[in-house]
């Protein structure tokens, strides 16, 4: 059983428990949202990422959930999965701390935003706006000050959103993001700092 986190314009969020998990492998599909990922890109080196691709990284991320860390949120239409937000405190994600790029800014404790994914019906239709929204909330119930997000700003032109897993500026801007720090043209670093409450969002729980 999980708890609600909010409900947003028809959409209504639950954090990814062991009792979600069928919801998570129906969303992500045979070829685990990408290339076999499973949302581990950001969890391991790219050595061990590359050996388990596809059903060794989906057991790894069963494991996650199994042992009653939460992951990250889905999104439900319906009753139906319809969207993905990955989210942690940044520690959890190796890539993070071994990257030139997106190294940290400072010795801040901070959790990160680092992936999404959305089923194909329901891309451009602000999904990931709403889905950083409960993020948000989720991060605060948990205790975070500062959540922290390196979308995609791409140069030229629209890139095609199912390649944009970091998600892009323009949605994190919409969310209340602001950017804190830019090492390279396409990947600014973005921070939310939390304080108070969220406005127009009511937190509640029930089960399922």
């Amino acid at each position: 059983m999980s708890s609600k986190i909010t409900e947003l314009s028809g959409l209504k969020f639950y954090p990814l428990t062991p009792w979600r998990w069928d919801d998570f492998e129906n969303l992500f599909g045979d070829r685990g949202a990408c290339g076999g990922c499973w949302c581990m890109w950001f969890r391991l080196k790219r050595a061990q990422f590359n050996r388990q691709k596809g059903k060794g990284n989906r057991k790894a991320m069963k494991r996650i959930v199994e042992s009653g860390e939460i992951p990250g949120i889905l999104a439900y239409s319906d009753n139906q999965p319809v969207g993905w937000c990955s989210i942690a405190p940044r520690e959890k994600f190796t890539l993070l701390e071994n990257s030139r790029i997106l190294k940290r800014v400072d010795d801040k404790p901070i959790w990160s935003v680092v992936c999404f994914f959305v089923a194909k019906p329901f891309r451009l239709k602000e999904v990931t706006v709403k889905l950083l929204k409960a993020a948000l909330e989720f991060a605060k119930k948990k205790g975070a000050k500062i959540v922290e997000g390196y979308p995609i700003e791409p140069r030229k032109g629209k890139m095609p959103e199912v390649f944009a897993y970091a998600g892009f500026s323009s949605a994190f801007h919409k969310a209340g993001f602001k950017e804190v720090l830019r090492r390279t043209e396409t990947r600014p670093i973005m921070r939310y700092f939390i304080a108070g409450s969220f406005k127009n969002s009511k937190v509640h729980c029930s089960k399922g």
